[in-house]
């Protein structure tokens, strides 16, 4: 219990203990956590950012910019956004240059959208590209926004996993010719992903698919479709 929640005292526990029906004494309890080396609770702390992320996942969502480069040695950029409790994933259009005018707009045409409606928080780190213009459309909607600390990846881990399995899962597999190249296969990559792909920390569901009981499809009509021009695979039942 004591480990569990870093803020409860000896008496805290006594008193969870006591409606179990269990009467531990005070010095009992004291002596049990001294010697697992559990400090006093006003030295323990607060939670981790990890436990604070899981407490909070469905209030927040998390950005992050990452870059493809094209056949023809051309760098573009695209704004990935992530709601962590559902883990759906969002991309803007690509652009050449992210500079805080387009960021900005993507702020707004997420909020015209109603997309932040849901959330509290938004994580993202110090990249100068975000402008205070940026922030503000945020924050008009009513969305704190967390920095993270500097050279910290960690601390937006949510979008950091994200970014590495669009690269290794697509971009890094296809050769981009282009802008439009580029945004119509993020949105085919956005279906897959959000639609059917299974993801381990939503309990191997989808993001579009969670709480969803799935039908039992019989061995003979599985059949293989494959997306993302080929780079993938995924089962359905076969059409009657």
């Amino acid at each position: 219990m004591a480990k569990n929640s870093s803020d409860w005292g000896c008496y805290r526990v006594k008193g969870e203990l006591q409606g179990l029906g269990h009467r531990v004494g005070v010095s009992t309890i004291r002596r049990i956590l001294r010697q697992a080396r559990v400090p006093p609770a006003p030295r323990r702390g607060g939670p981790t950012w990890a436990e604070f992320l899981r407490a909070q996942a469905d209030a927040i969502f998390a950005i992050d910019l990452f870059t493809v480069e094209t056949v023809f040695l051309r760098t573009l950029y695209v704004l990935l956004y992530i709601e962590v409790g559902s883990r759906r994933l969002r991309f803007s259009p690509s652009t050449p240059s992210p500079d805080g005018a387009f960021l900005a707009q993507q702020a707004r045409n997420r909020a015209m959208a109603g997309d932040l409606d849901p959330f509290r928080s938004l994580i993202r780190d110090r990249d100068s590209k975000y402008c205070g213009v940026f922030d503000e459309v945020l924050r008009s909607e009513g969305l704190r926004v967390i920095r993270t600390p500097i050279r910290a990846p960690d601390a937006n881990a949510f979008s950091e996993r994200a970014i590495r399995t669009v690269k290794t899962e697509g971009t890094d597999r296809i050769l981009v010719t282009g802008k439009r190249h580029l945004d119509r296969f993020l949105q085919g990559f956005e279906r897959c992903y959000n639609f059917h792909r299974p993801h381990r920390g939503i309990d191997l569901h989808a993001p579009e698919t969670v709480g969803a009981t799935p039908k039992t499809v019989p061995l003979g009509r599985i059949e293989r479709r494959r997306v993302l021009g080929g780079l993938t695979n995924e089962y359905h039942e076969r059409a009657a």
